[in-house]
């Protein structure tokens, strides 16, 4: 059973970009596509394993569009590098492993990138390549606290 959840302490920021300001064209398909650099702290006590989730949901898509599932974080990480390729990749909305970044369609508008960091009691050893309603169905019962940092982009 999981935690009662506290919604207090875990913050998440980044160096890049700052809570509800624009992206960098660098982490967005315009630019480099690589992953922005993520951090957070007031990590909860009894935390073993972390879940980056990057979602969009703005998109013109019934459940939104995920645009990166990263799991197997170890508690002692407490941030992300720019371009990070470790730990287990799950698939996006484009279909694949690993990080796309924002790519909103033209003229549609102002879009918010919510990346999610999620600090689970224990680490549940995920296989590679599940998808973002699969990882938080099986984590669902492992949360102690969430939290998110929001980014913004359109064309």
């Amino acid at each position: 059973m999981a935690q009662k959840l506290n919604v207090a302490d875990l913050k998440v920021s980044s160096i890049a970009f700052a809570e509800g300001a624009p992206i960098p064209e660098r982490y967005t398909g315009d630019g480099a596509d690589t992953s922005p650099p993520l951090e957070w702290t007031g990590v909860p006590d009894g935390t073993a394993a972390f879940v980056v989730i990057s979602h969009d949901p703005d998109a013109p898509l019934v459940d939104g569009f995920t645009h990166w599932v990263l799991y197997g974080i170890p508690s002692g990480v407490s941030s992300l590098s720019e371009g990070t390729d470790g730990f287990v990749a799950g698939r996006n909305s484009f279909g694949n492993t690993g990080y796309n970044g924002p790519a909103p369609p033209p003229g549609h508008g102002v879009h918010h990138y919510y990346f999610w960091v999620y600090a689970l009691d224990r680490d549940l050893d995920l296989e590679p390549g599940l998808d973002r309603r699969t990882v938080l169905e099986r984590i669902e019962d492992h949360v102690i606290e969430q939290n998110r940092l929001i980014g913004t982009y359109e064309h």
